[in-house]
């Protein structure tokens, strides 16, 4: 190779160097400036890995194909969750805010042996077919999931509405591995669902935090308790197998239920720290909260978690939260690319960081699943002594009656109810907070 090919070679990785050094500096992204890397040894090294690339290996490579692949590695060595978007890539993630995109429905993390599913997202192609939070991805088609990054596996995963691919699953719990084949679809999530769980006791669903969640909530909140005629004696706040999203819709949603108190503040390297504190406005009057969380809830999940449990405003039931406690930052490159970096890590009101543990509920309820027998016995009205011909009466008077409040729940309800234990104990749980406090009073 000539001098001037060799000169323009070494040009190019000092450039990419300073370009990515620039990017860094801006002050609209809030990244602090560092020190440029100088060191000749270390730009000639680069610059003599990518020539031999060029002159030897037995593909021909474009100059973008290696310095995007420069660019994916290193932030792939920093982080699960630091990684690079080409232009494609970071189009296709700016989808999944706005609520619809093409492809599984699975949020996925990269792991030790392939790709982790964080949770799958309600009602989509990939919860329908069974995927559990927790699950590994061993293999993506015939692709093997732990030689590609992160986000090539979300672009073999996405594709044409309509169209099969097979996962190779590892589930730990069961001690297997096997094949699943889910259809791909346009995949629109639906932030909000509420319902009532029995007359007087509302639930409120998060499946993402998206644009408008905070709103969405307050406004389905309003209409469960103009159904139950203004009577809301407790909620269920459900953020299992809600992988996260947008920030400040979890500082927002976790202020409906706070008057006063910390919510989140987080840390960084550099000082550019942030702290939210709730304003007064608790849309249940202070009236009990159950939050139920699993393995599934992530990131936002955790934050509002973390701050309700953290002011003593709900009780937190189910199993311990996925245990993803950093912030990361999206940065828009010039072409159209981007890459998203780790700047801090987040911090509960009470100054508790979750990265990599998790938080604990309150009250452990493991998932259990519920086989219904079929029983003639079962379906049989049972006889008490009321029923009895010539029964005593029991001198007490007529039997006071009890109080009717409007709003039933739903078909869809009352038959999850019958199969989802956590549920069941979260119902449980509200009830008797409800009955005790009017004891108290």
């Amino acid at each position: 190779m000539t001098f001037n090919t060799t000169r323009w070679i070494v040009l190019l990785g000092t450039c990419a160097a300073l370009t990515l050094a620039w990017v860094s500096w801006q002050p609209q992204i809030h990244i602090p400036q560092v020190q440029a890397a100088t060191d000749y040894a270390e730009i000639k090294k680069f610059s003599d890995v990518m020539n031999a690339i060029r002159r030897y290996y037995v593909e021909e490579k474009s100059d973008k194909e290696l310095l995007e692949g420069a660019l994916e590695g290193m932030l792939s060595s920093l982080d699960p969750h630091s990684t690079y978007m080409n232009q494609d890539m970071f189009s296709k993630m700016m989808e999944d805010t706005s609520g619809e995109f093409g492809g599984l429905g699975i949020e996925i993390s990269k792991a030790d042996g392939g790709i982790l599913v964080v949770a799958p997202i309600e009602d989509t192609p990939a919860d329908r077919a069974g995927i559990k939070a927790g699950d590994l991805i061993i293999k993506i088609g015939d692709v093997i999931a732990r030689d590609i990054s992160i986000m090539e596996s979300v672009k073999m995963m996405r594709g044409k509405p309509g169209t099969d691919i097979t996962l190779t699953i590892f589930r730990e719990d069961e001690a297997r591995t096997f094949n699943v084949n889910i259809t791909r679809a346009i995949v629109q999530v639906a932030s909000v669902k509420t319902d009532i769980l029995a007359p007087g006791y509302a639930y409120l669903r998060i499946t993402q935090f998206q644009e408008h969640s905070a709103e969405q909530l307050e406004e389905k909140f309003s209409a469960l308790k103009k159904q139950s005629n203004g009577k809301i004696y407790g909620a269920v706040l459900d953020l299992r197998n809600n992988p996260g999203g947008l920030l400040d819709q979890a500082i927002a949603i976790s202020d409906l239920f706070l008057n006063e108190g910390g919510i989140v503040s987080t840390k960084s390297r550099t000082g550019k720290n942030m702290r939210a504190d709730a304003k007064k406005g608790d849309i249940l009057q202070g009236e009990p909260l159950v939050v139920l969380i699993n393995g599934g809830s992530a990131s936002a999940s955790e934050i509002v978690a973390g701050a309700l449990q953290d002011n003593k405003r709900a009780v937190l039931m189910g199993t311990r939260s996925f245990g993803k406690g950093s912030v990361q930052r999206i940065i828009p490159l010039s072409d159209g690319s981007a890459f998203k970096l780790t700047t801090a890590l987040y911090y509960t009101p009470s100054g508790r960081s979750i990265q990599a543990t998790g938080i604990d509920p309150d009250v452990e309820v493991k998932a259990v699943r519920i086989k219904i027998e079929d029983d003639d016995q079962d379906t049989l009205k049972r006889i008490s002594e009321a029923d009895m011909k010539g029964h005593l009466e029991n001198g007490n008077g007529k039997p006071k009656q009890k109080e009717i409040i409007p709003g039933q729940p739903s078909d869809k309800m009352v038959e999850r109810l019958t199969r989802d234990v956590q549920l069941q104990r979260a119902l449980d749980l509200l009830q008797g907070l409800h009955v005790l406090s009017k004891k108290v009073s």
